[in-house]
Formats: structure tokens, sequence, C-alpha cells
């Protein structure tokens, strides 16, 4: 980012709006500050993490800034929010139970046992996780780590597992506790739509934008995702029921499942001993998403609130204090109630307003402006649209209820951006005549409509310089005044491609070793997915893998659809191509890492057929593009 665009100021209009915020929030409650700085024990001395190579994947000092009074480039209340969530060291929870807050974007919880220690959450890279790991034992001692527990599915809350413990130790028996249905989805998450998020993510996280105060300052739920190591060590405990007791190195737990909330597979943890309740990702400082901006499965608000209703009748009256896998805890047994309590209101009240409106023949965007929340709910900082919002969430939910449609026949096959561009710019009067109102709208402050509406003159002309630089300028604007700091990033991102081009996809959450936790049935759904469905159209080709110890498997390239079955039966007759093979040679050919024409003269290797059809299937798939433009065409 250049220098003029990266100090480019705020608008009166965003200036007025970002004043008027202050007067209506509740700065007089200062509790959060008093709680984010509570049972703190000390930090690390060197401020960057880096990776084996010296590269720098997390930097302590970035959010520095944060300490100063707010600018007028930010809205108060996420200035407010970035601030306690930059803060960063070791921090006594209860008795025996310490967090590292700020080494990621996520916290890493450490729970003291007879012998150890068990880590709840090694964040997502394993740097973090490491140096997470040796700030608890510079102030706890060298305790060894007896067990896992991941939460939830989610990548930021296992990926640093192997910078606290080795696929070694688990072998020889140390537990990895994780919900019913961790791996699946944990897996399969950052695999299937894993470019396309990755992408998004880093629109979402402001991975490119430079950390100040016309820039990146957090996304609300943490300050940004760390670029480090992916790692996954499977679980070996699998919790499947709410109500399951579980002790390990002598640390009691009562868990509650709460699948289809924050995440697909996720779970609450109690510690009786403590009377302490770990509330995952279901109960934080922020309105959490329900569908996040980077993609994903629509989240359940209805059961999200009645699990939230459980763990209140489960553990309400036997904690003082609340934590969780974000943000700061907070203590006393009729704070923790109010606190769990306010945040199922949310999401039930979220959930029930959108079906009454849906009901009533609302759209999507008509709700997200119409819908408010409770006076009660918005003067409570928790609750606040940090990293969820008010906006987006309505429209997930409607999306889970009613799909893409609004119901309006005019809606139903609208020409795709582009083509629907370049007509509604003739409309107007020309791209000149477009950017000439537009200049207007942008000078009457109205730059929710410069956005719409030049959108247009970008799709239909990409290379108009007129046109990038209004957008820029009007999407710079509408970041400064977010309160939400992943649509601030979303915006900021969107202006520094429009000045200087693609900016990249900086994390990688499909690493080796969440790929190699894929399951066969997973890794061949996932290579049907880069299969060029047109360029197959008419190949008609049959591969079956004898793997040792499985039934046969079938793969069949057929109308452009690449389908496997297991087993004998009518969709696996005839094979061009039959491999005998070991598992670990048939995921190497499926990787890449083994191409047909070595496959027939490996060891252990038996192949009959026509060797040159696996090559051909093989080259009917494709390497999804990680740097695809999202704000031009």
């Amino acid at each position: 980012m250049s220098a003029d665009s990266a100090l480019k100021g705020p608008e009166p209009a965003i200036v007025a709006a970002n004043q008027a915020a202050r007067s209506l929030l509740p700065f007089e409650d200062r509790r959060d500050l008093d709680d984010v700085g509570r049972g703190f024990l000390g930090t690390v001395d060197q401020r960057e993490i880096t990776d084996r190579d010296g590269r720098v994947v997390w930097s302590l000092d970035a959010y520095g800034f944060l300490d100063a009074d707010c600018p007028d480039t930010v809205h108060p209340s996420l200035w407010r929010q970035s601030g306690l969530v930059a803060r960063h060291g070791l921090y006594e929870v209860a008795e025996g139970v310490h967090q590292v807050r700020g080494f990621d974007l996520s916290n890493m919880t450490v729970v003291e046992g007879e012998r150890g220690i068990l880590v709840i959450d090694p964040l997502l890279s394993v740097e973090t996780a490491a140096a997470a790991l040796a700030l608890y034992r510079s102030h706890r001692g060298d305790r060894p780590v007896t067990g896992v527990l991941y939460t939830h599915s989610h990548v930021d809350h296992f990926g640093g597992v192997k910078g606290v413990v080795t696929a070694e130790q688990v072998g020889a028996g140390l537990p990895v506790i994780a919900p019913q249905g961790f791996l699946a989805h944990a897996v399969s998450e950052n695999v299937y739509a894993g470019t396309a998020m990755a992408r998004r993510a880093a629109y979402m996280y402001g991975a490119a934008l430079p950390k100040g105060t016309h820039g990146q300052l957090g996304a609300g739920l943490g300050q940004t995702t760390s670029t480090g190591t992916v790692s996954l060590i499977p679980p070996t405990v699998e919790i499947t029921h709410t109500g399951h007791q579980l002790t390990v190195d002598g640390i009691r737990m009562t868990l509650q499942l709460t699948p289809d909330t924050e995440a697909p597979a996720e779970l609450n943890v109690h510690l009786p001993d403590r009377a302490a309740l770990c509330m995952a990702e279901n109960a934080t400082h922020t309105l959490h998403n329900l569908l996040t901006l980077r993609g994903a499965e629509v989240r359940d608000p209805r059961v999200w609130a009645k699990y939230l209703t459980e763990a209140i009748q489960l553990f309400g009256d036997h904690s003082d204090v609340a934590f969780a896998s974000h943000h700061w805890p907070v203590w006393g047994r009729e704070r923790v109630l109010t606190h769990l309590t306010e945040q199922r209101d949310l999401y039930a009240y979220l959930h029930d307003q959108t079906l009454r409106m849906i009901n009533e023949g609302l759209t999507p965007l008509e709700i997200a402006e119409r819908i408010q929340l409770p006076p009660a709910l918005e003067q409570a900082w928790h609750t606040h649209g940090y990293y969820g919002s008010v906006s987006h969430n309505t429209k997930a939910i409607y999306q889970r209820y009613m799909g893409w449609f609004d119901g309006n026949p005019a809606h139903l096959w609208e020409h795709p951006p582009t083509e629907a561009a370049t007509r509604y710019v003739d409309f107007m009067g020309g791209a000149d005549e477009v950017l000439r109102r537009a200049h207007q709208s942008y000078a009457d402050g109205d730059f929710r409509w410069v956005a719409q509406v030049v959108d247009h003159v970008l799709f239909a002309d990409p290379g108009n310089t007129e046109a990038r630089e209004l957008q820029a300028d009007a999407l710079t604007q509408l970041g400064y005044g977010s309160e939400n700091g992943t649509w601030r990033n979303f915006y900021l991102t969107g202006a520094l491609e429009l000045r200087h081009g693609l900016v990249g996809t900086p994390t990688v959450t499909a690493s080796p070793d969440v790929v190699s936790a894929l399951s066969l049935d997973q890794l061949f759904d996932s290579l049907a997915i880069r299969l060029d469905g047109p360029a197959g159209w008419d190949a008609d080709i049959t591969v079956r893998w004898n793997v040792h110890g499985t039934e046969p498997i079938t793969w069949r390239l057929h109308n452009g659809v690449l389908t496997h079955v297991l087993g004998e039966g009518p969709a696996a007759a005839g094979p061009d191509l039959e491999v005998t093979l070991s598992e670990a040679d048939l995921r190497a050919v499926l990787l890449g890492t083994l191409s047909a024409t070595d496959l027939e003269h490996r060891t252990g290797v038996r192949a009959t057929g026509d060797v040159g059809k696996l090559t051909e299937l093989l080259g009917h798939l494709g390497t999804p593009d990680p740097y695809f433009a999202i704000v031009t065409p």
C-alpha cells in the first residue's frame, strides 16, 4: 500500500458517524477493562515468533498503536475491542487453570493435573503453540503435556498441536480428546472448498493490510491469523454424548456436546474441581458468525441458543468463572449467568425475529435493514457485531431456511455480474455519467451507494482508472466506519487490491497434516471436485484399486463426473486398469507425488491393463487458483 493511500483520511460523514457512536455506547462500563488484565503473570521478551526459516509468523508488538486514543479512521467500539484482544501473555483463570492469550487468533488453555498439564485448543500454528507453552512453563515449571483437548473443528483450535506434543507421544498413549465428528469436519472444511475459503480469509483477516490506524487492527474475535505451520494429530478419544465424565491426569471433566453451533463438531467443558466452565466458541465477547464471510456451512442459531440454555442448566450453579477459546473470562456466578443468558437471547432473538419477518414476506436485504436488537442487548458490549454482524447473520438465517432465492421471479434468472454490469452502465448513460453522479454521492457521504453503483462500472470496464480509484476510496470510508472487524478488513483489502493488484492468500490451511488425515473416501471426493467436467464429457475411464486390507475401490470418469465405489457390483464393472498396491502408494498417486508411469515400476505394485488410462484420467484434474479476483471480474 502506498503512503498516500495508507494515509487517506476519513470523510466528514464517517467522522460524524464515529463520533455519534461514542455517545451511544456504554463506555462507562469498564468491567471488561478490569477482566482482561486479571490474573496477568507475564509475557515474553522475544516479541516475534518465527518459523524454522526465520520468517515471522506472529508479532506481539504489531498492535502497540492500539494503546493510543481512538482516531477518526476507526469505529470507537472496534477500537476498544481490538485494544482488549491485543493484550498478550499468561493469565491465571482459576486455581490450576491458565490461558495464553494474544499469541494467535485464539487462546490456549492449560489445566494442571497430578503429573502434568492438559492443553485445550493449541492455537493455529505449531510455532505460536510452542511459544505459548514455553511462556506457561517459564512461570509454572516444566510440566509435561499429559493430554490434549480440541473443543471444535476449526483450524485455529488444533493446527498448533505439534507445537505441544508429538505424534509419537500420542501413539504411546497420550490422549487427544475431541467431539464426535471432529476429524471429518476439520479436514473437509479445509480441503473441499479450502482454496476459495483461504482466498476470502485473506480479505476477512486483512492479512495483506498494513497494521495501523488506517489499516488492519483486528478481526473482532482476535487480531488476525498466524501464518506458521498448520499441523493435525487425529483424536484418540471421541466424546459422543453430553454428560460424558472424563478424567485425564487427575483432571475431572464433564463434557457437553454442542454440534451445529459455532462449528459442526463442538463441545463445552466443565471443570467441577475448579468451578470453571470452558464455553469453547459458543459464548464469547462478540456476536459470532452464523455464516462466516470466508464461507462455511450455515450455523443453526436455534440449536445454538438451546445449547446455551442447556449449559446454564447443567453448569450455571457450579461455575464461578466462564472462559472461552477467544477473548477473556467472566468471573462471578451471577455475571457468568448473565453473560450466558444474554448470549443465548442474542442468537434466539436473531433466529426468531428473522423467521417472523420471513413469514411476513420480507427479503434478506429488507430483514437486515429492519431488524434491531433489544436495548438491553445493545448495551451489553459482548453482543456487538465485531466478528459476526446482525446484518450478515440475518441473511445467513434466511439462507438456512429459504436458500438463495428471495421469491421474486425477476431475480430467478439474472445476468451474471459482468454481463449485467455492462447493461446497467449502458442504461445509466455510460461510465462517465455514472462516475459523475457517483462522485456527487461520495461528496454527500453515501459511500454504500458509491460502492454499489461503481461496482457496475468496474465489472463492465475493469481497466477504468477513475472507477478503480473512486471505488477504492468508497470502500476505504466504509472500512473506517465499520464496527465489525472483518467488514473493515474486507473493505480495506478490496481497496488495496483495486489500487495495487492482487495481494494473494498467505494462509494455507490444507497443510500436509490436514490432507493426510483425509479418509480415502474424502480424498476421492476432494479430487472429484477438481475435475474439469466439460473437458471430460467424452471420456469413459475406469480404474480399480485393490488396496491391501480393504475392499476394491473402483474409480470411474463418465459423463464429466468422477465417482468411486467400494466393493463389487454393477457400478464397479469392467476396469481399463486394475492396480494392486498399498494405501500409502495409492495416496501418493492421488496427491500427485507418484506418477502413473512410476507406479508401474514400484516394488509391491501390480498393474493389469492400460496405465495410460490413469495418466489420461489424472490429466482431467485441475489445480485451483488461490489468487482469483474478487473486486474485479
